[in-house]
């Protein structure tokens, strides 16, 4: 019996200091939930001294999340947001795995293609690929929900946010599922396996940023174009180039992709809900927000001490690791009501750590939240049920939350 099965067992049933919450296992079979709870009530700041990743802290309450997230000093992202470190051979950087002052100019380099004017000008473009996409999902069969509208839609945006080449647009999908899924964060990956898949990734848009940059930059409003041009990130070398595109990528997809599958498991898992959305469709704004709070798309992110750091009576080390999981400050009873209630109507449904805070907050988050609007604007307009028919296929990372199988049957409105 493996460890992580064991662990499935109870969450009381072993010593406090033997709880490894960074093990896939527990994520791909739904078994964390009652882990953090524990940790939540029993040791908020947590020490594991063994792990695949090796030792780490787990800081698991709302507010002790957000007091690191913000003291960016003292809780450097230099080094990478995931426990996994890196191979040796293979070192990558982006600019959310920097601190200022490099972190702010590269962030600042792309965020235009995510300013309110650009969103405004997606929002049809949205609209009319989740409307083609929704007509052409069978009707009363069953069929993996991921696969065929949560991966669709947001390859879809991926590819018209790099203007990458629409037809090969799948090749983002695999990319992402690649950066994410490596043996050595705990997936499924073989290690050769992935980097053979990035390499390719950079090959590819080395090409287009080699084209891009001949081009005049006021013609175009893409992100190769943006990097390309500007000074701040026209000078990268290859893997820091391959570091940005893979937080790009992956922060284009698993956050949107995952919550829209979610959002059609949490309405089956509370019909009550669902049944006030569709009697109220402008309660769909606050829904959104929420399906990202009970989702957590990405369950934590790492930071490294850069001096000894007292919290909650604990000391944590210069050079420590420290995963803050957001997933578990999502469902502190001591910061939001009735954390593990998926509420429609909450009154303050942004205040969730899906997004992160302080300078590493997702510049991408008001798009993301467009997405899924517009998704279940449609969705109601012409679906009386979507009936999940299983419990869904979970992936095997304790860094991505997320779904490889959503098996639907949907009913049209007559």
């Amino acid at each position: 019996m493996s460890e992580a099965v064991k662990l499935a067992e109870d969450p009381y049933s072993i010593p406090l200091e033997n709880i490894n919450v960074s093990d896939a296992n527990l994520f791909m079979n739904d078994n964390h939930w009652g882990y953090f709870e524990r940790l939540r009530k029993e040791d908020p700041v947590h020490y594991c001294p063994d792990s695949m990743f090796g030792p780490y802290w787990s800081v698991t309450k709302f507010n002790d999340i957000m007091e690191i997230e913000k003291n960016h000093e003292a809780f450097s992202s230099e080094g990478g947001i995931t426990l996994a470190d890196r191979a040796k051979d293979f070192q990558t950087v982006n600019f959310i795995s920097l601190d200022p002052p490099r972190h702010d100019v590269q962030r600042k380099a792309v965020t235009g293609v995510v300013a309110p004017m650009n969103l405004a000008k997606l929002e049809p473009i949205i609209r009319s690929r989740a409307i083609k996409i929704l007509d052409e999902v069978p009707i009363g069969e069953e069929f993996n929900w991921v696969e065929h509208v949560s991966i669709e839609l947001t390859t879809q945006m991926l590819a018209t946010l790099f203007d990458f080449p629409f037809e090969e647009r799948s090749k983002l999908t695999y990319w992402s599922d690649m950066a994410t899924s490596g043996a050595l964060g705990g997936g499924p990956t073989p290690e050769p396996v992935r980097q053979a898949a990035l390499l390719e990734c950079l090959e590819v848009f080395t090409n287009l940023w080699n084209e891009r940059a001949q081009k005049d930059p006021s013609e175009a409003n893409d992100l190769i174009t943006m990097m390309a041009h500007n000074p701040n990130t026209q000078n990268m070398d290859p893997m820091e180039y391959l570091g940005n595109l893979i937080l790009l990528i992956v922060g284009g997809n698993d956050t949107t992709r995952n919550s829209i599958s979610g959002g059609v498991y949490f309405l089956n898992q509370f019909p009550d809900q669902l049944a006030k959305v569709k009697e109220d469709l402008s309660l769909i704004p606050k829904m959104v927000p929420e399906i990202i709070r009970y989702q957590t798309p990405l369950a934590y992110m790492k930071r490294r001490a850069t001096r000894d750091y007292e919290i909650r009576g604990k000391t944590i080390r210069d050079g420590d690791k420290v995963a803050m999981w957001y997933v578990s400050g999502n469902r502190d009873d001591d910061v939001i009501e009735n954390p593990n209630e998926f509420i429609v109507d909450r009154n303050t449904p942004r205040h969730h750590l899906s997004f992160g805070f302080g300078i590493h907050r997702c510049m991408g988050n008001r798009l993301a939240e467009m997405q899924l609007r517009i998704v279940w604007e449609e969705i109601l307009k012409r679906f009386e049920r979507i009936e999940v028919m299983r419990e869904p296929e979970r992936i095997q990372s304790s860094f991505v939350k997320g779904y490889a199988d959503l098996q639907v049957v949907v009913t049209a409105k007559k």
